[in-house]
């Protein structure tokens, strides 16, 4: 049992109704505000918990993490510390957060110097990302694309059944909420018997994705196990990587996506911890052929997570376009990672692990507008009677996800981008 998943914990935070971040949450992030630089925070309710002053008033001697490393504007030097330091915080926070405690509630100068309200923050990219890999681990999804796009009785291709198929995307370019995207230009072939175009991108696309950040992993040469693969992930959160359809389908033969993928990817702000995840744990869709013996698990390895997809027009309401679920994923997390390490890639700090688009087993869970209005054909009606096939320039795209049982619920807030005219 990790103490700080206790779901009868009440905090003596005020803390609303469905709020994603209850005591048991308790997840980390980079924020700063007018008065403060950036620096490490915990969400709970409404409120930041300021990691750096709390640890100078030495309420967090016990875990043996010094306050300099809450004093950073990325959460890789904490993570370097490892799984055990992240257990140790969290349950401390946890303790000091609980309604019986008085450590930190009955002293009002201490309150003012390590609370702050979430709205007065400004939230940053909480990690400083080395590489970025993004997996195609749908099974819904890729048969969808491949039922489009080729032969709907051959819609999967012969390996994926067999792979947890990957590519390596740009670290760069990938950004937190609140930060604008430009639409994107390159190369497009709309008609088969006409040369290509060059423009800007008229298909634009959102993914409904979800991603890990990873500890550490092991030298280059050596190989993380099926299951040992969650003692090197540090946490998880949304992401939305966006995509230029008519981009993708003239460039990605031979080698893939290129200029339709690396222009931008969104993460939330925050990271929820594999720790506070615990109790959601379900089974993976059964997987046939049996996997290779290093993708071979035990135990329940996918996770409960409802997500959710909103497109809000300028101007406009936001309009919920598809539900889905976390658990839907083929290939779960602990086999992307050994799959990605079986050949001795070494792992590092940090690194982003895309989980591919999430789409349901019904029309309404897909996880993109290329499935949702199906190429274009069908297009989706918004509440203020426009429709959209595809991202429009002005329109706000904004994802959330959360898990819930009968006892709690655990979310990562939301990932929110608004889509800019090309230049």
């Amino acid at each position: 049992m990790i103490e700080a998943n206790n779901p009868s914990l009440k905090s003596w935070i005020e803390i609303e109704e469905n709020s994603d971040f209850p005591i048991q949450n308790l997840p980390f992030g980079i924020y700063s505000t007018k008065k403060k630089s950036k620096r490490v925070g915990i969400a709970i309710g409404s409120k930041i918990i300021d990691l750096h002053e709390l640890a100078n008033a030495g309420m967090l001697e016990s875990t043996g993490v010094f306050p300099a490393v809450f004093r950073q504007e990325s959460l890789n030097p904490f993570m370097e510390l490892g799984k055990d330091a992240t257990r140790k915080v969290r349950n401390k926070v946890s303790q000091l957060l609980r309604a019986s405690n008085t450590d930190i509630k009955g002293q009002a100068g201490l309150k003012k110097k390590i609370l702050d309200k979430q709205s007065d923050a400004i939230m940053h990219l909480p990690v400083k990302i080395g590489d970025y890999t993004d997996f195609y681990s749908s099974k819904e999804h890729a048969t969808n694309v491949g039922t489009m796009f080729r032969d709907p009785a051959n819609a999967l291709l012969p390996n994926w059944l067999y792979i947890p198929v990957g590519y390596h995307g740009r670290a760069s370019s990938i950004i937190t909420t609140e930060q604008d995207i430009v639409r994107p230009k390159g190369q497009q072939k709309p008609k088969d018997d006409e040369p290509p175009t060059f423009g800007a991108c008229k298909l634009l696309d959102f993914e409904l994705e979800m991603a890990f950040i990873t500890y550490e992993g092991k030298p280059l040469g050596d190989s993380i196990d099926v299951n040992e693969a969650e003692d090197y992930m540090f946490g998880m959160c949304l992401f939305n990587d966006w995509s230029a359809r008519d981009i993708q389908k003239w460039e990605y033969v031979p080698l893939g996506p290129f200029l339709a993928k690396n222009f931008a990817s969104s993460m939330s702000p925050w990271i929820v911890t594999m720790d506070a995840l615990e109790p959601f744990r379900c089974e993976t869709p059964a997987q046939s052929p049996k996997p290779f013996e290093y993708l071979q698990f035990s135990g329940k390895k996918s996770f409960d997570i409802k997500l959710e997809m909103y497109i809000q027009p300028e101007n406009g309401e936001e309009n919920c376009v598809t539900k889905s679920n976390f658990k839907y994923m083929y290939w779960n997390q602990s086999q992307q990672l050994a799959h990605h390490s079986v050949n001795g890639c070494n792992i590092k700090c940090g690194d982003l692990m895309g989980s591919g688009t999430i789409s349901g087993p019904t029309p309404d869970s897909y996880g993109s507008m290329l499935e949702l209005s199906w190429k274009g054909t069908k297009p989706i009606t918004l509440s203020d009677g426009s429709e959209r096939k595809f991202i429009l320039d002005g329109d706000t795209v904004i994802e959330r996800g959360y898990c819930e049982n009968e006892s709690v619920r655990v979310g990562f807030g939301e990932v929110r981008t608004k889509i800019l005219p090309a230049k």
